[in-house]
């Protein structure tokens, strides 16, 4: 992390011993009254500064003087103060300063302004954003990514909602990004493992905890240590993972599989779910505490076929740097009206076909052609017998597999009235394989009431 000139004016000599070692990894200066402070405001360059108010025993809230020297010389002011009347607060904060703290947390208060720091620095809310990271026009998710990016250094969980394929994993990390945490960003499929095998991946193990258990790792909790851990899909985790997860949230802390010591690790949470969640809180699949723990800040992303300006503008994006594309004015048509049921990764995965074809100007048969295989609503047809082996031929074994176990999974997943559950114990295979399958031809079980509702 890039080192900061931090002055810390503050009059109590333990206090200042305090401060100085929350900010060691930093240039630090102190001053501990008004004329001290006021002579290194004037000579020196800090990038932020912090100010008690209360310089001495009899002082008169001095330190409300030194706020708008320092306004003016654009420097972070930050108050740090046993003095936290409303008045007091109010006349800070007309000052110029940024922050407002009461004594007596200075290491996470520290730690929060820092990321503050930086992040004003970075200009979150910037069209830059909009053009490389988060690509979109729209205006309803221009406002609900910029408002997530304000909570950004802040320890508030976030939740992501929305479609299959709309950007919750991309948006998760940005937010990360701009947090100024410097731990790493620590993503997990809860769809993608079974309760045993999600347990041991969030908590890490002991070498021999179970079966298969061949040496001693470390879990995802552990590894976002000052960072973020995201967990996609959280919507499929089992109600005893839920508990667990609530206390390990709660407390910090939580015991590796096969051991008796107990690891801290202090992570954020970002959530994103494929479900309603409001529904799985009222059929009893989801705790409440638990939402409540999760849902800090919650931003819906809307589908790409409400975004109808985005989609060209993600094409462009997508193919920068590579073939340039032109589209005949039917094709344009069609891909401007086309559903995109897999959203903004169909809409990628179609830019690569394109990029990869031979083709510089698509037409509309090309664009057809393209679009029809992706679309999940579109006939395909049952594969048995000659056909299965003349598919096989033409686009390889594997992909056959998988289009015959998905003809299956719906087929059984119809039986069953669409629900998930009936058909992995119906079909003896895992959430992992079922979600894996499902997406792989960019559809999601078929019950209106089971059907999940976001992305990866």
């Amino acid at each position: 992390m890039t080192k900061l000139n931090i002055l810390v004016v503050e009059d109590d000599k333990l206090a200042q011993k305090v401060m100085s070692g929350h900010l060691r990894s930093h240039n630090v200066d102190l001053a501990g009254d008004k004329k001290t402070a006021l002579a290194k405001l004037a000579n020196g360059h800090y990038d932020i500064c912090f100010f008690d108010l209360m310089l001495g025993p009899k002082d008169d809230y001095s330190g409300l003087k030194l706020i708008p020297v320092a306004v003016s010389k654009g420097f972070y002011c930050v108050v740090m103060s046993g003095s936290d009347s409303d008045e007091i607060i109010n006349k800070a904060y007309g000052l110029g300063c940024k922050d407002f703290y009461s004594k007596g947390n200075e290491e996470s208060n520290v730690e929060a302004v820092i990321r503050k720091y930086f992040q004003s620095r970075t200009g979150t809310a910037s069209a830059d954003i909009f053009s490389s990271r988060f690509v979109t026009s729209d205006p309803a998710t221009r406002a609900g990514v910029s408002e997530a990016l304000k909570y950004a250094p802040s320890e508030l969980p976030i939740l992501i909602l929305g479609p299959s394929g709309s950007g919750k994993t991309s948006l998760a990390k940005i937010i990360h990004d701009y947090s100024g945490r410097e731990g790493s960003f620590v993503a997990i499929n809860c769809s993608a493992y079974t309760e045993d095998l999600l347990e041991a991946e969030l908590f890490g193990h002991k070498k021999g905890a179970f079966t298969g258990a061949g040496e001693t790792r470390k879990g995802r909790l552990l590894e976002a240590h000052k960072g973020t851990l995201f967990l996609d899909e959280i919507g499929t985790m089992s109600l005893n993972m839920q508990m667990k997860l609530l206390k390990a949230i709660e407390e910090r802390s939580f015991y590796p599989l096969g051991s008796d010591k107990p690891e801290h690790s202090e992570f954020r949470i970002i959530s994103a779910t494929l479900e309603n969640i409001q529904q799985l809180i009222s059929q009893g699949k989801m705790r409440l505490d638990l939402f409540q723990r999760i849902h800090g800040f919650t931003i819906d992303l809307s589908p790409l076929g409400r975004r109808k300006d985005d989609i060209f503008q993600l094409l462009t994006h997508f193919t920068a740097g590579t073939k340039r594309l032109a589209f005949s004015p039917d094709a344009k048509a069609y891909i401007q009206n086309y559903a995109w049921p897999g959203n903004v990764r169909e809409l990628k995965r179609f830019s690569e076909l394109l990029v990869s074809g031979s083709e510089g100007r698509i037409d509309l048969a090309a664009v057809k052609q393209h679009l029809t295989a992706s679309d999940p609503a579109a006939p395909a047809g049952k594969l048995s017998g000659d056909e299965a082996y003349r598919h096989a031929l033409a686009n390889g074994l594997e992909q056959t597999l998988d289009r015959i176990a998905y003809e299956i999974i719906q087929r059984n997943m119809t039986e069953n009235g669409g629900k998930k559950t009936g058909t992995l114990s119906d079909l003896k295979i895992s959430t992992r394989f079922l979600y894996a399958t499902l997406k792989k031809f960019g559809a999601m079980p078929g019950n209106k009431d089971d059907q999940p509702q976001g992305d990866e």
